[in-house]
């Protein structure tokens, strides 16, 4: 299989920790230049010191001036993976509406703003790659995950409708939708759980863990395989997709 990713140009969006830094390191892996932003600056330190010639840029993704400074360092850029941490549980009542506004911010404009910015470069040379990082609850709302649900169908909406709009200048746009993965934002979510409900994280991960098929928790490298593949040359005949890396928990068809 060619991935052809040698030389392109990558920017993983925060990608020091977790799936961001597990797709970075798959693309590094297969020779492409490698560029990760994020807000932490000990982390990218921490997580370009182990990519010898990738480069880190710290910025905010909610940040439209942030966002702008990234791509203008990062340069023209070939392959954009789209990646944020989620919005926080909760239930419908309990969520006020400035965490809608903040929402969408995190989930749904980032991503835009990114992908308008790399836009022109990928056109102009009818090469590119944009790759959503999303979730399964697109495909099976998650219970409680009242923000992520509703923000990420409108990821979800946004670029199906802008892959038929690249498509003829031969850009790619996918979505990566991962079930329960060994993430902080997991562990966050677990421990919240725990908290509020009185049950320990331990038995919540386990009862958790019991309706998924495969018995087990994803690995961000399990995430970062399909990330990698869909940003190379040899997905270059799928965009407009929405697949779930989950290990079978989603039950529906599609």
């Amino acid at each position: 299989m060619r991935f052809g990713l040698e030389g392109r140009s990558v920017l993983v969006m925060a990608g020091s920790q977790g799936i961001g830094l597990a797709t970075a390191r798959g693309f590094h892996a297969l020779g492409a230049r490698v560029c990760i932003a994020a807000r932490g600056a000990a982390a990218l330190d921490a997580a370009v010191s182990a990519m010898p010639g990738a480069t880190a840029i710290q910025g905010d993704v909610t940040d439209r001036g942030d966002i702008a400074r990234i791509i203008e360092t990062a340069g023209p850029v070939d392959v954009l993976v789209n990646n944020a941490g989620g919005p926080r549980a909760g239930r419908f009542e309990d969520v006020a509406d400035e965490e809608w506004t903040a929402a969408v911010e995190l989930t749904l404009m980032s991503a835009i703003r990114a992908t308008r910015a790399v836009l022109p470069h990928m056109r102009a040379q009818r090469w590119g790659r944009i790759v959503n990082i999303s979730s399964y609850g697109v495909k099976q709302p998650v219970p409680d995950l009242t923000l992520s649900n509703s923000i990420r169908m409108a990821v979800l909406g946004w670029a199906k409708t802008l892959a038929d709009q690249v498509g003829p200048d031969n850009v790619t746009v996918n979505t990566i939708c991962p079930g329960w993965t060994r993430t902080a934002r997991v562990t966050s979510l677990l421990d919240n759980q725990a908290r509020d409900s009185g049950v320990a994280a331990d038995e919540l991960a386990r009862g958790l863990v019991a309706q998924i098929p495969l018995r087990r928790l994803g690995e961000p490298e399990e995430i970062a395989n399909l990330a990698v593949f869909l940003g190379s040359e040899a997905a270059s005949y799928i965009t407009g997709t929405a697949i779930q890396v989950d290990g079978g928990i989603v039950k529906g068809y599609a």
